[in-house]
C-alpha cells in the first residue's frame, strides 16, 4: 500500500530517473522499502521517479487504491532505475600522482582474485553497515551516514551497501533550525558520513570498546603510540596450486614479533584486509596496496616487486599507532584457524564503529584550539602535500626513465665501447712481426672490461632504483588519499561558520552550535593527528631512502673503479 511522507530538506534531481522535492511538500511513497538508500514516489506535481530515501519523513497511514494500484505499476521497474542509476554514477577514483588505479577485489581481473576462499571462507560475504538505533549525539534521530548511491571512503575502492536509514521523528521534521546538507550525493565530505557527525546526527553507541587518544605533543596533536608496539616480515613468496594443478597463486609468509608462529597469506587476503581499512578509517591515510597485474604474475620480477612493496605496505600499518592497533589487522596477522578466521572475518565486517561512527571512539585533548589556526594549518598543509606529490611524481618519472637507460642504453653503449676495443685488439694482430702480444691481450681485456661494466650498469637498479620507486609509489598512494580528507575537515569548518551564522541571527540554539562546533574540534585533531604522523614517518622514510641509494651508488662505482683499475694494471709491466 502506498504511504503518504513529507519532503524534510530540498532535493533538486539530476536525471530523468529522479524527481524534485522541497522542504515541507507532500508525498506520495508507493513503497516504503528503499532500495540502495532511494524511494520512488510522486510529488505534489504529479510527477513520479526516484528521491533519497534520507530526504524523507513517511507517515503510516495508507491512501487511496488509485495510488495503491500506480505503486504496484511502478514497482517493477524501481530494481531496475535504481540498478541503472548507481551503474551510470560512479565517482572517479582518487588522483594517485599518475600511479595505477587501485581495484577492489570485487571485479578484479587477477584469476586468484576470482575464486572462493576456498578454506578460509565459505563464500563471499555482503557487508552492510550496522542498524543501530537511539539518539544521535545532539538529541536527534541518526542520520544515513552514506550519500544515496555514494562511496564510504576517500579512495572508492570498496562500496558497501546503503548504511543506516533514515527515521526521523516528526519533531525532527519540524525542527526549524537545521543547518543546511550538501546537495552534492558524491563530496566525500557527505559520503564518508562526515556532515552527519558533525551535525549531530550519528547515533551514540551504548558501549564503545575501542578508543583511540590523541595528545599534544611538541609538533601539535599527536596518536598516542601503540602501547604494544610490533614489527612485521614479509618472506617466502611461494607458487601454490589447488585443484590438482589447476589454479595457482602466491602465499607470502608473515612473522609478526608479537605472534608466535608465522601465518600464510594470499594477495586476495592483503586485499580483503585493504578493503576493511578504507570502510573504517575515515580521517586516516590508509597506504595503497601494490597494483595487480593481469599477466605475468609469476614472473620473478614481478613476484620481487610485489613482495618488496608488500614489505613496504605493512612496515607503515605496524608503525601507525591506529592501524597498527585494529582489531582486524591483528586477526590477519595473527589467526591460524580456518574456523576462527571465517568468525573474525565477519566480525570484522560487521564492526559497527567504522566511518563516521569512528570517530567517536577519538579521545581529543583537553586544550583549546583556535579553529581558524586550525584552518590556517590545514590550507598549509595541503599546499604541502601538493608540492610534494608533484615532486614525487617529477622524481618517480626521472628515475624510472633512468632505470631505462641503464637496462639499454648505458648497457648498449659501454657494449659498443667494448667491441670497438676489441676490434683495435684484432687489428693490430694482422701484422704478426710488428705485433705486441703483451699490449693485444690487454686492450683485449679492457673491451671485455667495459662489457662487462655495461651489464653491471644493467643490474644496478635492482640495488637502488627499484628500491627508490618502490618507495615513492608508496608515498603517490598516501599523497593521493589526502585531498579527500583535508576534505572533510573543510566540509567541517563549513558547518560551524553557518551554524554560528544561525545562532547570531537567533535561527539556532548556542547550544547547538556549540555542539557542531565540539565535533568539528574532533575532526580537526584527528586531521592534525594524522599530518604529524605523516611528516614523522615522511622524515624517516626519505632519509632512509637517500642514505640506501648513495650507499649502493658508492658500492657501485667502487665495483666499476677496480675492475678499471686491475685493467689498468695490465699496461704497466709492457
Amino acid at each position: 500500500m502506498a504511504l503518504k511522507g513529507r519532503a524534510l530538506y530540498d532535493f533538486h534531481s539530476e536525471n530523468k530517473e529522479e524527481i524534485s522535492i522541497q522542504q515541507d511538500e507532500d508525498l506520495v511513497i508507493f513503497s516504503e522499502t528503499s532500495l540502495d538508500g532511494w524511494l520512488q514516489g510522486q510529488n505534489s506535481r504529479g510527477e513520479t521517479g526516484l528521491f533519497p530515501a534520507s530526504y524523507v519523513e513517511i507517515f503510516h497511514s495508507g491512501l487511496s487504491a488509485n495510488h495503491a494500484d500506480c505503486s504496484s505499476s511502478l514497482e517493477g521497474s524501481l530494481g531496475t532505475q535504481v540498478s541503472l542509476y548507481n551503474s551510470s554514477s560512479v565517482a572517479s577514483p582518487a588522483r594517485s600522482g599518475g600511479g595505477s588505479v587501485f581495484l577492489s577485489n570485487q571485479g578484479s581481473f587477477e584469476e586468484e582474485d576470482d575464486d572462493d576462499w576456498d578454506d578460509w571462507d565459505d563464500g563471499c560475504t555482503v557487508v552492510e553497515e550496522p542498524r543501530a538505533g537511539g539518539l544521535g549525539t545532539n538529541g536527534h534521530p541518526p542520520l544515513n551516514l552514506s550519500y544515496p548511491g555514494a562511496y564510504p571512503s576517500q579512495h572508492m575502492a570498496f562500496r558497501p551497501k546503503p548504511a543506516l536509514e533514515r527515521q526521523d521523528s516528526l519533531a525532527s521534521a519540524k525542527r526549524g533550525s537545521v543547518v543546511g546538507r550538501n546537495l552534492n550525493r558524491f563530496s566525500c565530505f557527505v559520503r564518508s558520513g562526515v556532515e552527519a557527525f558533525i551535525l549531530g546526527d550519528v547515533p551514540m553507541m551504548a558501549k564503545i570498546a575501542e578508543t583511540y587518544s590523541i595528545e599534544m605533543g611538541p609538533r601539535g596533536p599527536q596518536w598516542k603510540a601503540n602501547p604494544h608496539p610490533f614489527a612485521c616480515s614479509v618472506e617466502d613468496p611461494t607458487k601454490q596450486t589447488k585443484f590438482k594443478g589447476i589454479k595457482s597463486y602466491i602465499s607470502y609468509k608473515l612473522t609478526p614479533t608479537h605472534a608466535g608462529s608465522p601465518v600464510y597469506r594470499r594477495y586476495k587476503h592483503f586485499d580483503w584486509l585493504y578493503n576493511r581499512l578504507l570502510h573504517k578509517f575515515t580521517v586516516i591515510s590508509v597506504p595503497h596496496l601494490p597494483e595487480k597485474q593481469a599477466t605475468g604474475r609469476f614472473e620473478e620480477d614481478f613476484i620481487e616487486k610485489r613482495k618488496r612493496r608488500l614489505i613496504l605496505w605493512m612496515d607503515h600499518m605496524t608503525s601507525h599507532p591506529v592501524l597498527s592497533q585494529y582489531e582486524g589487522f591483528q586477526h590477519f596477522l595473527s589467526c591460524l584457524d580456518d574456523k576462527q578466521w571465517k568468525m573474525g572475518k565477519r566480525r570484522a565486517e560487521k564492526d559497527e564503529m567504522v566511518g563516521a561512527s569512528f570517530l567517536l571512539t577519538f579521545q581529543i585533548p583537553t586544550e583549546h584550539q583556535d579553529l581558524q589556526d586550525v584552518e590556517d594549518r590545514v590550507d598549509t598543509f595541503k599546499t604541502f602535500s601538493k608540492k610534494m606529490d608533484d615532486s614525487v611524481l617529477q622524481l618517480s618519472t626521472v628515475a624510472s626513465e633512468l632505470v631505462r637507460k641503464h637496462v639499454g642504453g648505458f648497457r648498449k653503449e659501454f657494449q659498443k665501447l667494448g667491441s670497438a676495443f676489441q676490434a683495435i685488439s684484432h687489428a693490430f694482430q694482422m701484422d704478426p712481426p710488428f705485433s705486441s702480444e703483451a699490449l693485444n691481450s690487454a686492450i683485449s681485456h679492457t673491451g671485455r672490461t667495459y662489457e662487462a661494466v655495461g651489464e653491471m650498469f644493467a643490474e644496478q637498479p635492482k640495488n637502488d632504483l627499484f628500491q627508490m620507486l618502490d618507495m615513492l609509489s608508496l608515498y603517490q598512494g598516501l599523497l593521493s588519499n589526502f585531498p579527500d580528507i583535508i576534505h572533510l575537515q573543510k566540509g567541517a569548518f563549513a558547518k560551524v561558520k553557518e551554524s554560528q551564522r544561525m545562532s547570531d541571527e537567533g535561527r539556532m540554539a548556542q547550544d547547538e552550535a556549540d555542539g557542531i562546533r565540539r565535533r568539528c574540534r574532533v575532526v580537526g585533531f584527528a586531521l592534525q593527528a594524522e599530518m604529524n604522523h605523516f611528516h614523522q614517518r615522511r622524515e624517516l622514510d626519505f632519509k632512509h631512502m637517500m642514505q640506501s641509494y648513495l650507499r649502493q651508488q658508492i658500492l657501485f662505482y667502487q665495483r666499476v673503479g677496480q675492475q678499471l683499475e686491475k685493467t689498468l694494471r695490465m699496461y704497466d709491466s709492457l
